[in-house]
């Protein structure tokens, strides 16, 4: 698949938010990386690039002082080789997958942990 259309896939999951999810998304930004890096691995503590399928970094909402200004934005990075790898060339399989990718950093952006996130 090439990038614009993965992009879109991004586009399109941000897109289909709820709207009470979507109107509390400030200050954040979403990037499509091919392959993450060396720090971003270390972060989780992963070695091999086509492990990870996205990650947040930043503050999550409900860790946020009362005043949250002059900060650079969190960044929520879908990394799209690693996906592509997972599921071939099957365009559905992509799609689920980037879908399920996005709902997941936004549920760390949200304050959730990855034992919230399994359970629901």
């Amino acid at each position: 698949m090439d990038r614009a259309d993965f992009e879109q896939l991004v586009e399109e999951a941000i897109d289909s938010l709820p709207a009470d999810f979507a109107a509390h998304l400030d200050n954040v930004t979403v990037m499509v990386e091919d392959l993450p890096t060396r720090d971003q691995l270390e972060e989780v503590g992963l070695h091999d690039q086509y492990e990870l399928l996205g990650l947040y970094e930043g503050i999550p909402l409900t860790e946020r002082p009362g005043v949250y200004a002059g900060v650079l934005p969190d960044r929520i990075s879908i990394f799209r080789l690693p996906i592509e790898r997972l599921c071939g060339s099957d365009g559905e399989a992509i799609k689920k997958q980037v879908r399920e990718t996005v709902m997941h950093e936004l549920g760390h952006y949200f304050g959730m942990d990855e034992e919230q996130l399994r359970d629901i």
